[in-house]
């Protein structure tokens, strides 16, 4: 098992940047799939980014690649999120999650979440 928290959310403008983090609990932090998701008011929660055990392989969903970085460290037990050139339509609370293994780009497919961050972005 193991338990996340986010942090890193804020208000900022359109264009800005900004990173977040999501500390991890647990000596099996390597043994995890890392992931963001996102889940705009009256939205559905979406796939953003996804990192490998290694962090070697990454995905993105369309509407973010170019734009964000997902990246983990294992000696920290840490996953960030690197937002940039950041749009309204980012507005929104942005989870961690992880699941065993292997990514994926379906959020059902991860057993476990943070309590979310709130990004920002005004016009």
């Amino acid at each position: 098992q193991v338990q996340l928290v986010e942090s890193g959310g804020g208000l900022v403008q359109a264009g800005d940047s900004l990173r977040l983090s999501c500390a991890a609990s647990g000596r099996t932090f390597s043994s995890y799939a890392m992931a963001w998701l996102r889940q705009a008011p009256g939205k559905e929660r979406e796939f953003v980014a996804a990192i490998s055990l290694n962090g070697v392989n990454t995905y993105y969903a369309d509407s973010v690649k170019g734009r964000f970085t997902i990246s983990r460290d294992n000696t920290k037990n840490t996953v960030y999120l690197q937002m940039s050139s950041l749009k309204p339509e980012d507005t929104a609370a942005y989870y961690c999650a992880a699941r065993v293994l292997s990514t994926s780009i379906n959020p059902r497919a991860y057993t476990y979440w943070g309590q979310g961050t709130q990004v920002t972005v005004s016009s």
